[in-house]
């Protein structure tokens, strides 16, 4: 971590300047749909004051459901610059999901594009100040915002204030609330400009990946550098090809399944992606063939890192010429399966479980100090003191530090599955599918898979004289957690594998799994 660094303070204080600084610039691209950054200054601010007539006061809780687009985005800044906390929710998630998160930490304010999404959600939340149908095509949110104030709100934020709180489930299944700071965000934009420094013009972004998540934060953190973005509704890798030709898009976020699918588009060599600087991959590891695929026919663009919820992006970072050698060739393996090294903002260390730290090549729990280390979880102090034992943030994954510094993931100590660069939390699958009539047991496990980076598979226990369908058991898991959650397989076994101690044992129902399948 750098020793020079500035400090960190409201991130109100970077958008407001970021938006006076590239007022003329382009901000939000989406078809017919285009915002400079004085229009989105000034739509945000109608947004951020008419939440506050509403009722909205600091410090209250506003979410967006919606696909990606400008206005979602607008919506967004709206809430931060109204000092509220903006609390990410996937579209993809199932109303009475969203329902029973939020139940646990409230929600004030609520932003759809859906209307009988809004209509389910606002049932369950008899709270909210403010609902806001959007609609498809956005044209609801500015006539909702009327005719408010198009200067932004005059608010005094801390940097240890809250902006954001993203949901997260434990190892338990039980969603946490995870406090993401003023500072956080600041230091964030810091990290994401110093990237960006040594570019002559302002970065063009692709706005494909769910915006809720890190694809949204991006964008934010790279207001102070003038970027343009341009949003595609969903990751559609069909299209993908031809808006960064024609938009001459210079960075892409993507997950490893998307870059998969992308090289594997039969139209690939058809466009011209000389425009591309930056393709950076996240939210799952990237099989080694296919990252050294990317880089054989998308030249050194490929850029690689580590972040989660509780210490997002810039954990560490692997830098698109760090993927080369001097010569142009292939960097080793060694380094290309690394996430990289330590960033501008952060120290990475790697710990033995007595809170000594440890040398490089010595396997331990990956720990971070820095200026994107979360606040901790929201009213969970005692969960909070273990996440920040010895004075480090720990980050649950097991890993080594080599002589150059680079880290490289060895394992996981939370049992989490990372499937198509979102993740799922066994339990909770667990839990879902044990209300089925009929379950016995259950245990769920992520499997290696080429696509996917982990597939979610379930082995499923039937009580005595049940007969269980596969189908509908993934059925069931659809409707209750959404797409991303469902397991691709289910295996019905007699009995569950179990350790010494009595737990089930989950790399015997890997292998069980494993096995069933061939």
């Amino acid at each position: 971590m750098d020793d020079n660094l500035p400090s960190f303070g409201s991130f109100l204080d970077v958008v407001s300047q970021a938006l006076m600084t590239h007022a003329q610039r382009e901000c939000l691209v989406m078809g017919r749909r285009r915002f400079t950054y004085a229009e989105v200054d000034r739509l945000s601010a109608r947004v951020a004051n008419a939440l506050i007539e509403a009722g909205f006061a600091p410090g209250m809780k506003g979410a967006v459901v919606a696909h990606n687009s400008p206005e979602a985005f607008i919506a967004t800044l709206g809430i931060i610059r109204a000092g509220g906390v903006w609390m990410p929710a996937a579209k993809t998630i199932p109303p009475p999901t969203l329902l029973a998160t939020w139940t646990a930490v409230g929600c004030d304010a609520l932003f759809v594009d859906d209307a009988t999404v809004g209509e389910s959600l606002q049932a369950g939340l008899a709270a909210l100040v403010a609902v806001v149908d959007m609609r498809a095509d956005g044209s609801g949110l500015a006539e909702w915002a009327g005719e408010a104030s198009a200067t932004a709100p005059a608010l005094e934020c801390d940097g240890n204030d809250v902006i954001s709180l993203p949901m997260t489930g434990g190892t338990t299944g039980a969603p946490k609330g995870v406090m993401l700071s003023h500072a956080n965000f600041s230091a964030i934009a810091y990290a994401m400009s110093a990237d960006y420094q040594t570019r002559s013009e302002p970065p063009v972004l692709l706005g494909a990946a769910p915006m809720t998540h890190v694809g949204g934060r991006i964008v934010l953190m790279s207001l102070p550098a003038g970027a343009t973005c341009v949003i595609m509704p969903t990751v559609d890798v069909g299209q993908i090809l031809a808006v960064i030709e024609e938009h001459r898009i210079t960075d892409v976020f993507l997950p490893p399944t998307a870059i998969y699918r992308l090289l594997d588009n039969p139209m690939l060599g058809g466009h011209d992606l000389s425009s591309l600087r930056s393709m950076a991959y996240g939210s799952a590891p990237m099989a080694l063939p296919r990252l050294k695929q990317a880089l054989q026919v998308l030249g050194p663009v490929m850029r690689g890192g580590f972040g989660q919820t509780e210490c997002p992006m810039f954990i560490t970072e692997l830098h698109p010429h760090e993927h080369v050698l001097e010569d142009g060739t292939l960097a080793p393996d060694e380094r290309l399966r690394s996430v990289g090294r330590a960033t501008v903002i952060s120290d990475v260390a790697i710990m033995a479980d007595d809170g000594t730290l440890l040398a490089a090549g010595e396997i331990g729990e990956i720990v971070v100090r820095g200026h994107n280390v979360s606040l901790g979880y929201y009213e969970k102090p005692d969960e909070t003191a273990q996440m920040r034992a010895h004075g480090w943030h720990h980050t649950g994954d097991v890993g080594v530090i080599d002589a150059e510094g680079y880290v490289t993931i060895v394992d996981r100590l939370k049992d989490m599955i990372i499937s198509g660069g979102f993740n799922v939390y066994s339990s909770q699958v667990e839990a879902v599918l044990h209300t089925v009539d009929g379950v016995a047991g259950v245990a769920v496990v992520g499997i290696a898979d080429a696509d996917w980076g982990e597939l979610v598979c379930a082995a499923v226990v039937p009580e005595r004289g049940a007969e269980l369908d596969p189908g509908a058991l993934a059925a069931r898991c659809r409707a209750t957690l959404g797409s991303v959650s469902t397991p691709k397989r289910v295996v019905i076994v007699d009995e569950l594998p179990t350790t010494a101690v009595g737990k089930v044992d989950k790399r015997a129902v890997r292998e069980m799994i494993t096995h069933a399948s061939e």
